[in-house]
């Protein structure tokens, strides 16, 4: 039908496939008889009202369909004193349209809908509904909705007690509106009451409602009443429907029934049953008689919200509302707040459950303002279902991190803190999907780099699976010792008792024992096979330079005196121009030190005494194959290669060339005897150094020389105890170490020397223009007016010191020295020292303090590495050390697992600053301790030392790590204490690599120990007791 209106009197039956309306109006009119009171309209399809159409009742209406229900846009209204609308599946109602039931300003009479306002129980069809969805006048409905399935509101739909039932999903949009507000009672239980200027308390429903005062006399509110937890009461009003007015509570919005709850709601609009409000402009109207100095009433209480579904929706402008209405201005109380209650269906629990509700709008229960000397309304509830275990809320959402909840209900309190001894210090409690419906709780690690249960790092469960701290200390310690006791065992047969002497010393009258003979007398045997070769020796030449690839060894063009009567000068030149062209190093040599020295300084070394002991190879071979001998006047030395012969001492600093006669010379003056010689240099081997302590090296013909005028027993002890002084003393720390070698030189050389006519001093000599000094003794004979001896000899010792005669040279052995290196007596040391030090010079106690020495980085290692004297207990010392060997390596592992629970990139900081430095002492110390011989034990002892050095750098670094990780996490952590509890989150993070010093440090000086011990068997040659010394 379009623009048309169709009037029924009485009451309409109508059926039709579809019911079309285009801007047209149907009015009913029951005419108030009870008989005709219900009218139905049927459509088998389609129900649309398009632009204002109208269906009006002013009866009972019943709307069915199977299709769509579509009020589309502003003043398309259909509307009853009591209306049902049902069988469609869908109902939209458009922006500006309109659903109500009951009729706005209808008159009291049959045919409006009684509401049980005074009637304490609920109705029992709100809660469980009947299935027919018939309209009933008998039921409490004002407006239902039955047995749709999707419901969209635009619009506005109101009545007083509005029903939703059996329908699917209802959307009500931003512009849509459910409204029962003002709905409700007049009157009601919690009805307000009346003060004689007719001001009126406000409402109660789920608050009591505000007090109403005037003059200083007030009355009380209505009372609270109806169930929170399932609530279906209408609101109530002031109760005065006389004096000035009256104001109604709010209506009831059911929404569901428990047997077939709304699957989902969503709410952009507003859905509410708010109580009214006194407004006095309105009543003015209403009632004229009304003056500002009458009273009226209070606020209505707001109504219920009953809605029973699954999920909920509430967007951003949502607004769920049952608040309490305002009161007249003088003196009147504010309604009650209302009931709203979300009873939830099939709450899902455990790993299935999803969130029920979605809440971002408004839900709204509040009491009312009062006005004047008013009191405001108590707010109302909103309550949900109780909720399952480990959920809570009105909403049932899961209890919070750190809770759990073994009941049903809905009251926060429920959920209970998890017990704080159950977490782990390293561990933070978790959500999980559901809630925890039971202790313990559920946490994890606050990193990946901490394991569950108990939150350890590798390192800790290491510790604790072995019983703890105490357990495990005491258990890596007992095993330390065990394994060290199997390495000595296996030491001991690998490497052979007869090779590990014991540290006891020689006894009184006995053998002098040769076994170590390069730490005796750096002899390689005593007695010497080569008695032709020493005859036919007329001069050593010494190299110049300490052999680095900065300073190679060089020897200087012009031929000592003592070979200018065997060799031609020219070839003599060519020939050192060739040596020193061989002694070269390359440049990239020097660079590969260069760079292994900031990365790895052992491997350093040995590349510098790897290519050392290649260049004197070169050298040896040069002369003994190479090179033609053409220097030499002997033709027989040139035809036999036998005239130049080159050596160094073993730790390959210095390097000397030996010139020898060929044979047919035919010269009686050569060679010369040993006081035609004097005074001889001989220049120690060695820097000072830890790894090359100075020594004097003195070699068969050496020994045959000084044999002409000192028994070689007396020469060899006196060369073995020197030696042994000589490696006290340190690079850098010259002045104080060399007082005691001039005391020894005094007390037991000179003394011992003296009978034989020989005194021997120590010098140094400036070999190089770069300020290179080497250190030495300067050999030469008393002068026959000093005082003779005269002291007591017995078997070769002196008890008494003869004062020092003085000599004058002009050139010494060297063959470089061609001023006077010892001055007169009555020149003063300080004097001497001044000198242009070109040459050298005699050290003397009073003279020490003045010789310039260079510190370099390398200074303050030597207190940590230096020799020392033998101490014994080799045995004893080798086990400590396979003790703190395996100690170090346990430690390392120990200190890196923990770095590793910190970040890998730590691990790779400690393991490459210096690269692999942490780990290569063990295999070092390892190489040391199954080596053969002494003195390549020795010699790899000290090379394990290096290592053992070297790598404090990389414990540094771990101490960095662990410090800066520590600082960073402090900040964001409480730390609880916990005893022994180990980890680098905690303080005591520098334990383990504290711990990895103190045991390299102590491994420093045993292994100072262990090598005094392998290079030193006689132990007497520290002896106090001078004659002890000589008798050994």
């Amino acid at each position: 039908m379009s623009d048309s209106v169709i009037k029924v009197y009485g009451a309409l039956r109508m059926s039709v496939k579809m019911f079309l309306m285009w801007n047209s109006k149907m009015l009913i009119d029951g005419g108030g008889e009870e008989a005709v009171e219900t009218s139905l309209l049927e459509a088998s399809n389609l129900v649309v009202l398009r632009e204002s159409s109208v269906i009006h009742s002013n009866a009972n209406l019943g709307v069915h369909g199977q299709g769509l229900l579509n009020l589309s846009g502003p003043g398309d209204w259909i509307q009853a004193q009591r209306l049902v609308l049902s069988l469609f599946y869908s109902i939209h109602v458009g922006p500006g349209s309109v659903l109500r039931g009951p009729l706005e300003n209808a008159t009291t009479d049959s045919l409006t809908p009684k509401l049980y306002c005074e009637n304490k129980d609920c109705p029992s069809e709100l809660l469980h509904p009947p299935e027919d969805c018939n309209v009933n006048s008998s039921l409490s409905f004002t407006l239902q909705i039955c047995r749709v399935e999707d419901i969209i509101i635009e619009g506005l739909v109101k009545g007083s007690v509005v029903h939703f039932h059996r329908a699917r999903t209802i959307a009500i949009q931003s512009s849509g509106a459910i409204s029962a507000s003002g709905m409700g009672c007049t009157g009601g239980i919690g009805s307000g009451n009346i003060l004689s200027n007719g001001s009126g308390s406000g409402g109660g429903h789920g608050g009591k409602g505000g007090i109403a005062c005037y003059n200083g006399s007030c009355v009380e509110g209505g009372i609270s009443y109806g169930n929170e937890e399932l609530p279906c009461e209408l609101g109530s009003g002031s109760g005065n429907d006389i004096s000035a007015g009256s104001t109604a509570g709010g209506g009831i919005i059911v929404m569901g029934s428990s047997e077939h709850p709304l699957s989902s709601l969503s709410v952009e609009g507003s859905m509410t049953t708010d109580g009214e409000s006194f407004e006095r402009t309105t009543l003015k109207e209403k009632f004229p008689l009304v003056d500002s100095l009458s009273g009226g009433p209070g606020g209505g209480s707001g109504g219920s919200i009953l809605l029973f579904l699954r999920t909920l929706a509430l967007g951003e402008s949502a607004i769920l509302s049952s608040v309490g209405g305002y009161s007249s201005s003088i003196g009147g109380g504010g309604g009650g707040g209302g009931r709203i209650h979300f009873h939830w269906s099939d709450i899902p629990t455990g790993d299935v459950y999803q969130p029920i509700a979605s809440v971002e709008g408004s839900i709204l229960s509040g009491g009312g303002e009062g006005r004047d000397q008013g009191g405001a309304g108590e707010d109302g509830t909103v309550t949900g279902k109780d909720c399952p275990k480990g959920l809570y809320g009105t909403f049932c959402e899961e209890c919070p991190a750190g809770t759990y909840k073994n009941v049903i209900g809905s009251d926060r309190a429920l959920c209970h803190h998890c017990p704080a001894d159950e977490l782990p210090l390293r561990a933070i409690y978790i959500s999980v999907r559901g809630g925890v419906a039971e202790a313990p709780c559920p946490f994890k690690c606050i990193s990946d780099r901490y394991h569950m249960p108990h939150c350890y790092t590798a390192l800790e469960e290491l510790i604790y699976t072995f019983g703890g701290p105490w357990l495990f200390g005491l258990l890596l310690i007992g095993l330390l010792i065990l394994l060290a006791l199997v390495l000595s065992v296996a030491r001991m047969k690998f490497v052979g008792v007869d090779e590990l002497p014991g540290p006891a010393p020689t006894q009184h009258g006995s053998q002098i024992d040769h076994s170590f003979p390069f730490l005796e007398s750096l002899n390689e045997v005593l007695e010497t096979n080569r008695a032709e070769e020493s005859q036919s020796h007329v001069h050593r030449m010494y190299f110049m330079g300490p052999n680095t690839f900065g300073k190679p060894w060089h020897l200087p063009h012009t031929p000592p005196e003592q070979v200018k009567e065997i060799v031609y000068e020219g070839p003599f030149n060519t020939f050192v121009d060739e040596i020193n062209s061989i002694a070269t190093y390359q440049w990239w040599e020097g660079a590969m030190y260069s760079i292994l020295s900031v990365l790895a300084y052992p491997l350093a070394w040995s590349w510098q005494h790897w290519r050392r002991r290649l260049k004197l190879q070169r050298l040896r071979e040069f002369v003994r194959s190479e090179y033609d001998h053409a220097c030499l006047r002997s033709c027989r030395s040139r035809a036999l290669y036998e005239g130049i012969k080159v050596a160094a001492t073993s730790d390959l600093m210095l390097a000397y060339v030996d010139f020898f006669l060929g044979g047919d010379e035919k010269r009686t003056d050569l060679p010369p005897r040993l006081h035609q010689r004097f005074p001889v240099s001989l220049p120690f081997g060695g820097d000072g150094s830890y790894m090359a302590p100075f020594s004097l090296h003195s070699d068969n013909i050496v020994t045959s020389l000084m044999s002409q005028s000192v028994p070689p027993t007396t020469w060899y002890r006196m060369v073995a105890g020197l030696n042994a002084q000589l490696r006290l003393v340190c690079r850098g720390r010259l002045r104080v170490t060399l007082h005691p070698v001039l005391r020894w030189l005094e007390s037991y050389a000179n003394p011992a020397l003296k009978i034989y006519g020989v005194r021997v001093d120590l010098a140094w000599f400036q070999a190089t223009a770069c300020g290179y000094c080497h250190y030495g003794l300067v050999v030469d004979a008393l002068e026959e007016d000093s005082d003779p001896a005269s002291a007591v000899s017995i078997d070769g010792a002196i008890r008494t010191e003869e004062s020092r005669a003085n000599s004058i040279y002009k050139e010494d052995s060297l063959g470089h020295l061609r001023e006077p290196l010892i001055s007169q007596s009555h020149r003063s040391s300080e004097n001497l020292m001044r000198r242009k030090r070109t040459y050298g010079g005699i050290i003397e106690a009073n003279n020490l303090q003045m010789l310039e020495e260079k510190r370099d980085i390398f200074y303050l290692l030597s207190f940590i590495l230096h020799n020392t004297k033998p101490v014994g207990h080799q045995d004893l010392v080798g086990l400590v050390i396979s003790m703190l060997l395996l100690g170090d390596f346990s430690l390392v592992l120990l200190t890196l697992l923990q770095l590793y629970s910190i970040s890998l990139a730590d691990v790779f900081l400690v393991l490459f600053i210096l690269p692999l430095g942490i780990l290569l002492p063990f295999p070092a110390g390892i190489n040391a301790l199954f080596s053969h011989g002494p003195r390549r034990s020795a010699g790899l002892a000290r090379v394990h030392a290096l290592w053992n050095l070297t790598s404090l750098i990389n414990v540094v670094v771990a101490f960095v790590c662990g410090y800066v990780h520590y600082n960073t996490q402090s900040s964001n952590k409480i730390h609880q204490f916990q005893p022994w509890n180990i980890s680098m989150d905690e303080s005591e993070w520098w334990i383990f690599p504290a711990g990895l010093l103190l045991c390299k440090i102590f491994q420093s000086q045993l292994i100072n120990w262990h090598v005094a011990n392998l290079e030193i068997q006689d132990r007497s040659l520290y002896s106090n007791d001078v004659e002890l010394f000589w008798q050994s």
